[in-house]
């Protein structure tokens, strides 16, 4: 397959929502205007057991670019899952077992089909890394530590932290960033895809490609959906939408967003153009009714129109229609648990007993419903209600 050169396409491609193009955006341009198709591909672990929004974001790029022709992988570290990323960690990864990573990468071919395709005449390729990192030797990876030094590995951010504060900095995390430059060498790609937090590693693997194939490959770095305080939307920090959530959801938890997300939002994870984003500002002047339909158009990528229409419609009559808060503060809980446990770990009542007491009167609900047994289980991303004013979203 030739690719297509659809000037509107690469412009979108090369702009929106990218954070930097390596080695420059006209070098890519040049590329992509060239008459062979490119090979590029976006790298995730499998540190759990769903994609979320932050890979989306990935994914919806890595969509763009086979869109034009281009040869497309999305590569399971299974092998450098296990040891874990360090990146914007602030202490060492827990290391995985190997059937922890296989079990957690289960879904993730499906899930990616939401957005590039892995069959017709251009498919999407599936690889695992370990296929070629499992086999090295150790004199193999000695020999691929000799193209970097220490040096290089201290000028990482999280690593000048940690020293600062006196953490340690175990040696595998050292070798991490080799390995995933290796990637691109085994493969032998023209370039890769990855959030700004991976610029680290992606460079490391455009030195690589240099010195052991002389070949220039290109890096886009995507910028990432943060939180007021910088902090990305993912598994770390609780706050994730994935993309195995239901439509009332995903519909609930954008809601429940601060109002400096819209922006970002809009620009990395809807196909709302540049210049409607501009005039929906204008014409929605409340952030709230912005934020519907930032959560509208999110909901109609990941589901359908229809299941939009249908969130929307069931959060407006809940919360709306009930004045019931749109701001709820969220509680991370483990595993299931039923509705005495969760009154007593979000606090709404101060012990079992409270809230058996709670619940015999009629004073709490969930989404809405009044509950009525105290064996009931309380599903993930549900509003939890005591009284008039208690209000908490149960997240795991």
């Amino acid at each position: 397959m030739k690719p297509i050169h659809d000037q509107n396409k690469i412009n979108q491609l090369l702009t929106r929502g990218v954070e930097n193009v390596y080695p420059t955006a006209d070098f890519l341009r040049a590329k992509l205007m060239g008459k062979e198709p490119l090979t590029l591909y976006l790298g995730i672990d499998p540190t759990g057991p769903t994609l979320h929004l932050g890979h989306a974001i990935n994914l919806r790029k890595l969509k763009l670019f086979q869109e034009l022709g281009h040869k497309v992988v999305l590569l399971i570290g299974d092998f450098t899952g296990t040891i874990g990323d360090p990146t914007d960690k602030s202490a060492t990864r827990q290391m995985l077992t190997r059937k922890q990573v296989l079990a957690n990468c289960k879904l993730y071919k499906k899930q990616a089909s939401k957005f590039i395709s892995f069959s017709g005449k251009n498919s999407a390729i599936i690889k695992f890394n370990s296929k070629w990192l499992a086999k090295m030797s150790f004199v193999d990876v000695v020999g691929l530590a000799s193209n970097f030094t220490v040096q290089q590995m201290l000028e990482r951010d999280m690593f000048q932290k940690r020293m600062s504060e006196g953490k340690p900095i175990h040696l595998h995390e050292f070798l991490y960033p080799l390995m995933q430059a290796y990637d691109s060498v085994a493969m032998d790609v023209d370039g890769e895809i990855g959030g700004n937090d991976q610029t680290f590693n992606m460079l490391a693997g455009r030195d690589l490609m240099k010195i052991l194939k002389k070949k220039e490959k290109f890096v886009m770095t995507m910028k990432l959906l943060t939180d007021p305080t910088g902090k990305k939307m993912g598994k770390s920090e609780g706050n994730m939408i994935t993309l195995m959530d239901s439509a009332d959801e995903m519909f609930g938890k954008i809601m429940s967003w601060p109002d400096e997300m819209i922006d970002g939002g809009f620009e990395l994870i809807t196909d709302v153009a540049s210049e409607e984003i501009t005039a929906l500002k204008k014409e929605m002047a409340n952030p709230r009714d912005q934020k519907a339909r930032l959560a509208f158009e999110v909901v109609k990528i990941f589901h359908s129109e229809k299941a939009a229409t249908e969130a929307q419609a069931n959060f407006d009559k809940m919360f709306r229609d009930k004045e019931i808060p749109e701001e709820i503060s969220e509680v991370k809980i483990s595993g299931s648990m039923n509705v005495i446990d969760v009154l007593v770990e979000t606090k709404l009542a101060a012990s079992k007993g409270e809230a058996r007491r709670l619940i015999d009167g009629g004073g709490v609900k969930v989404d809405g419903e009044v509950v009525k047994s105290y064996d009931f289980v309380v599903p993930k991303g549900i509003v939890v209600q005591k009284g008039k004013r208690g209000f908490v979203r149960v997240v795991r």
